[in-house]
Order: structure tokens, then sequence, then C-alpha cells
């Protein structure tokens, strides 16, 4: 890979969570497509539900960058290639743009990508201003390009939070506060694409609304520099991996796909909510996702059931990840108590609980290699089984999620970022 790649680039930040990111960064890509504009979106850290939004948004896959988890070599090398087909590029940041480390702010400072600010403004006013101008100048080194008003009253109010805005900092305009254009959540976060029936209308509602307030011009390019070429062997050449995804199985990194694909693998999909039966692979991949809104479908699905213990039986591998280890587990316990037999294939059981359980980047020492990745979920499991390894937080959390092996079986809360060890990757699934 030689040279350098300019393209029109923005980093989609804002003060905290919560300010509308997501649905800004989704705006913006709509609109762009819209116009004829091959858009790629990115998303900071690590993230299933927002990226499901952005792809829908752009009508292109959504990978995510993060210089922990992903790692520099492998973001640079992600973005160069978008530059390469791509009329914008947008990345949408995580937490507050100065949260974490590395942080959003980081990522932007690293290959140059100047950040569009998403300020709520819906209670507030001249304070916009000096908001906008804290963020712009705390790291004098950041790249800036201006802000965006998110949930405006009106378009007066609009117009008042562009009027108080310093010198040098661009107004990108507003979103009006709106539950048309707002993307709903529930407790992992934005609910999943497939589920809106009317995302396209909201979408849609979002670009024109952003058409409305200000300029669509494309922001200057910023250049991409050629990354190092990736040595990848095909260590899985012409195995079959069958990967679970339907409505209760769908948290999955595109570039864990792409990996695959690249080691060597043929992927077949499946869903263990409706198929009766598995197709015909060597090893099978189950995501995490939302099983506990799916208790009696999966519980209920028997011959899938039998199928997957037949697989294990047959010490074929399994890697089951958050959600794919709780449909693993002899029963799981919904919120409101309602209790379900899962699969029997590791001990103990896990509940939902009200509030989030666990939060944090994790890596793990496994006998196949080192892996990172991240954990997030709301259940508490309850197994006899001793742990293989337990992962570990570079931000010193106390978070040290357990990986669990039986057989060829391996499972864990840790949702792995396959690319961040492929040779570790492919002895997982490797028959």
């Amino acid at each position: 890979m030689n040279g350098v790649r300019p393209c029109p680039a923005l980093l989609v930040a804002a003060p905290a969570s919560g300010q509308g990111k997501t649905t800004v960064t989704a705006a913006l890509a709509r609109l762009h497509s819209r116009q004829g504009r091959r858009v790629r979106v990115f998303k900071c850290g690590p993230d299933f539900l927002d990226p499901m939004i952005l792809a829908r948004a752009s009508g292109q896959p959504v990978y995510q960058l993060d210089l922990w988890m992903v790692g520099e070599a492998e973001s640079r090398c992600l973005l160069w290639e978008a530059a390469g087909e791509a009329d914008l590029i947008l990345i949408e940041g995580v937490m507050g743009l100065f949260d974490g480390a590395p942080s959003a702010a980081d990522l932007a400072r690293r290959f140059g990508v100047p950040v569009l600010a998403v300020i709520d403004g819906s209670a507030m006013a001249q304070t916009f201003g000096a908001l906008a101008h804290g963020l712009a100048s705390y790291q004098p080194d950041l790249p800036f390009a201006g802000v965006l008003g998110n949930r405006t009253g009106s378009a007066r109010h609009g117009e008042i939070l562009r009027d108080c805005l310093p010198d040098g900092i661009r107004w990108f305009g507003a979103l009006p506060r709106s539950a048309g254009i707002e993307l709903p959540s529930r407790h992992l976060g934005l609910v999943q694409a497939e589920e809106l029936a009317d995302l396209d209308t909201r979408l849609d509602q979002a670009a024109d609304a952003l058409a409305a307030s200000a300029s669509v011009d494309l922001p200057p390019a910023v250049c991409f520099a050629s990354p190092e070429p990736a040595d990848i062997s095909p260590l899985l050449d012409g195995v079959r991996i069958g990967v679970a995804r339907d409505a209760a199985f769908a948290f999955l990194y595109q570039g864990n796909l792409d990996l695959l694909r690249r080691l060597g693998a043929e992927l077949t999909f499946f869903s263990p909510l409706h198929d009766q039966a598995l197709p015909d692979v060597d090893g099978l991949y189950l995501l995490g996702g939302y099983p506990e809104l799916h208790l009696q479908a999966l519980a209920g699905n028997r011959p899938m059931a039998e199928a997957i213990r037949a697989h294990h039986a047959a010490d074929k591998p399994i890697l089951a990840e958050c959600g794919g280890m709780l449909y693993l587990l002899d029963a799981l316990v919904d919120v409101e108590g309602q209790r379900a037999s899962m699969l029997g294939l590791l001990p103990g059981e896990a509940r939902m609980q009200p509030r989030l359980t666990a939060l944090a980047l994790q890596e793990v020492e496994l006998p196949e290699g080192r892996l990172r990745g991240h954990t997030f979920h709301h259940s508490a499991l309850q197994t006899a089984l001793e742990p293989l390894a337990r992962g570990q937080c570079p931000n010193y959390r106390r978070t040290a999620e357990a990986v669990y092996r039986r057989g060829r079986l391996t499972a864990s809360y840790i949702h792995f970022y396959l690319p961040s060890a492929p040779a570790a990757a492919a002895a997982l699934f490797r028959p």
C-alpha cells in the first residue's frame, strides 16, 4: 500500500453520552447519501447497536475504530480503505469527547479528523456558545470543525444558538426536538435497527431537518496515510462456520466476519429462534444479543437445541459471547422473574438485573493467544464451572470477566474483537 488518500471527514462527538450523536451522524449519512455521495461511517469504540442504525443510514457496513481494542494499525487501514472509495467519512464518537483512555479526541487527533460537536441545546441559550468554546479550546492541538445544536425548540431557538458562537466556530445546523426523529432505546442502548419499522422515515425526517437549517457542503478533505500491509494466512481455509444471527443474537463486529473470511472460512448464517436444524458446518459462532427477550421461543425450539448439543458432543468448536453464552446455560431468568430452560451445555443460570452489571474493555490470555474485546451486560451468572482464564481491563477497572471452556466450547461475557489476534481466532474455530 502506497500513497495518501484525501477524503472529507468528520468525527461526530459530544460533551457527554445522551446528547444525540447517533441521530446526528445518521442524519448526516442519510442526507449525503441521498445526494448521491458514497458515505462510509465508523463507530469509535465498542458498540453494536449504533452501527446497525448507521449502516441503514449510509447503506454501507459500519466498522469500529479504537486505538486500543482495534489498534492504531488496523484503524489506519480501515480509514485508508474507506478513503479510497468514499466521498465522505463520518466517525461517531463514544461517551463525551474527552472521556476515556483512549478517547474520541485521541482518535481525532491521531488521524487528523476534525471534530463536529453535537450539543443538546434544549435547555440553554447563550451558554451554548461557552460550551462550544470549551470543547474547541480545551485541547489546543485538537482539530475542530464546528458545532451542531440538537433538540432545539424552534427555528428561532436554533438561530439564538448559532448567533452566540465565538468567531471561528462553524455552525453545522440544528435538529429539532421531535419524537419523529429521536431513536428509541432499551437497557443495552438503542433498539435494533430491524425492530424499527419506521426507521427510514425517521432518518429521512432528520436529514430533511438538517438540510433546512444549514449548508450541506462537504467538509475539507483529510489526508489518510497508507498503512503497513497485514499478512493474514489462510488458517481456516475450507472451514465452514455457522454464525447465529437473528433478533435474539445480533451483536457482531463486521471486522470479525471480514477476518474469518480472510482466514479462508466459509460463513453461513442461521437462526436459533426459527431454524429447526443447523447448517452443515465445522464450527459455531453464537453472538451476543437479547436472548432474554425471546425466552419461550428459544426454549421451545427443541430441534435446534438438540442440534447444537449434538454439535458439541461431536467435539466441534463453539465460540459463544455474552447472550450466546446465556443460551448455553441450564436456564435464563428475565428481569420479571420468568425462567426458561436453555441448552444445558454450561452448568448454572443467569438472571437479568435492573441495572448494568459490567461495562469495560477486556484483554484475556487464552491458550490460543491474547485477545482483546469488551463486556457490557445486565445479567448476573451463577455457575460452579471454574474459569479457564479471566480478562483484564486496561483502564484499571475491577472487571475481570471469566472465560469458560468445556471441550471445544469457549464461552464468556466478553465480546471478542477477533482481528486483535488473527491466529488465536483461527485456533478457536479450527476443527
